[in-house]
């Protein structure tokens, strides 16, 4: 069944987030929960019934969570505008805010809670990843967007300036720099284990992004998983072997990361 929830963010704005779970499901905070959001270019993000999820996931036991967060357009310009530039901000902290609530309604605690999400979607992994490693057990950052320093000079970076904001612009250039996953990385910070991937193919984020934050993250001695496809483009893969491929690494991490813990493995 799928339900609605409604949180406040850092800002006293609410923000609604779905929930899509078995009938016979315990608030025991134990709940398995993978939890994506997008947040980016008016795009609206919805609940909807996805194979791979219903399969390796829902039919499992685990709780799939649908984020609302501003930058999209489930309500509208003003909705999207809210996030856009240095408003940006205001998506990341709308999703942490979902992150928390979930704990709160003791539908899952920190060890059961994943999340998902691809190219802006993936930028938006790489900012919960630095801003908020303490909340997720579990960060699947696919196709994405990392290096918010130097996006502009990096594949079709230039053309999503009106999303993201300039580098040459002082102010926008500050808060790149303030949320940029790559340069956010930090030594001394415990990180969740994520799964990264990308495609060599992928001629619109390009798959430098995800390179240089593996290669960051071996550099300061943090483990990780790592995938990438040599074909597919920006989708990740191209056919439907690629497809299963890549969807069952994703379901093989999330099990043992956040339903089968007692067997997880050591990168």
């Amino acid at each position: 069944m799928t339900e609605e929830y409604w949180v406040k963010s850092s800002d006293g704005v609410s923000v609604p987030y779905f929930v899509v779970h078995r009938r016979d499901w315990k608030l025991n905070s134990h709940n398995p929960v993978l939890f994506t959001a997008y947040g980016g270019f008016d795009l609206s993000y919805l609940p909807t019934y996805y194979a791979d999820i219903g399969k390796t996931w829902l039919e499992r036991g685990g709780v799939y969570v649908v984020g609302n967060i501003r930058g999209g357009g489930e309500f509208g310009p003003a909705w999207h505008e809210a996030g856009m530039k240095s408003g940006r901000q205001h998506a990341y902290d709308d999703f942490a805010a979902i992150g928390r609530d979930l704990g709160r309604r003791g539908i899952a605690d920190r060890n059961h809670l994943g999340i998902r999400g691809r190219s802006n979607g993936g930028l938006l992994m790489g900012v919960e990843f630095t801003q908020h490693p303490e909340l997720w057990k579990a960060v699947i950052i696919g196709v994405p967007l990392l290096d918010m320093e130097h996006f502009e000079s990096m594949a079709a970076g230039a053309s999503w300036a009106a999303e993201y904001g300039h580098m040459a612009d002082p102010a926008e250039r500050d808060f790149l720099q303030r949320i940029s996953p790559l340069q956010q990385l930090k030594k001394d910070v415990a990180y969740p284990v994520p799964f990264i991937f990308t495609s060599t193919k992928d001629d619109r984020v390009g798959p430098v992004h995800a390179r240089l934050f593996a290669a960051r993250l071996a550099e300061l001695g943090k483990s990780f998983y790592y995938y990438e496809d040599m074909e597919g483009g920006h989708a990740g893969t191209v056919n439907a072997k690629e497809i299963a491929h890549e969807r069952a690494l994703e379901a093989v991490y999330l099990s043992r990361s956040l339903m089968d813990q007692d067997n997880a493995i050591t990168p």
